[in-house]
């Protein structure tokens, strides 16, 4: 089913639409989630949370990019999840980092999170799409390098020499934007 026609479904107040969500996105959902969170029961719970938000979003919202508004709210359940039940006894994780690689580990703590968000996305729109994607892919979607790699089809060197350029300019444009 196109996603229009799962946005319709939501329109309607179809409970079809979270059906057809899960059968198209549900697994990519669970994988982003599990590789924020280890427990599984609790990556279940960030994706049907997901599917929650998503029939209490859509309507009024009507997402352009539907399957990164879903990436979207689950990546945050997920973060949302693994702050809640403690980053101490959780180990490190992919999130971790991926997050402390790309704007170093006081971000959260120290800077306003939305001018921060509005900082990275106006870098963002100076990459090139490549950059841009193997960044995402990695950042966002919290791929691991091997999977950035393939996807891409290069090596797992080639990416992380693109993401240590793309993270040193990010560097400057944040410090150049008065973000330390």
């Amino acid at each position: 089913m196109k996603d229009e026609q799962i946005i319709a479904l939501y329109f309607a107040r179809n409970e079809d639409a979270i059906g057809e969500t899960d059968k198209k996105y549900g697994a990519r959902l669970l994988q982003l989630a599990q590789r924020i969170l280890l427990d599984q029961f609790a990556c279940e719970e960030v994706r049907s949370d997901t599917y929650l938000k998503t029939w209490n979003a859509i309507p009024p919202q009507r997402p352009p990019v539907f399957p990164a508004f879903l990436s979207r709210l689950t990546r945050q359940g997920a973060i949302d999840r693994y702050r809640r039940d403690g980053a101490q006894k959780r180990g490190a994780r992919e999130y971790l980092l991926s997050l402390g690689d790309a704007v170093g580990g006081e971000a959260d703590e120290a800077l306003d999170a939305r001018l921060l968000a509005e900082s990275i996305e106006r870098y963002l729109r100076t990459l090139s799409p490549r950059e841009r994607g193997v960044f995402l892919a990695r950042y966002f979607y919290v791929d691991p390098l091997a999977d950035v790699a393939r996807q891409y089809g290069t090596s797992i060197g080639a990416v992380k020499s693109l993401l240590y350029r793309t993270r040193q300019g990010l560097r400057a444009h944040l410090e150049q934007e008065g973000f330390t």
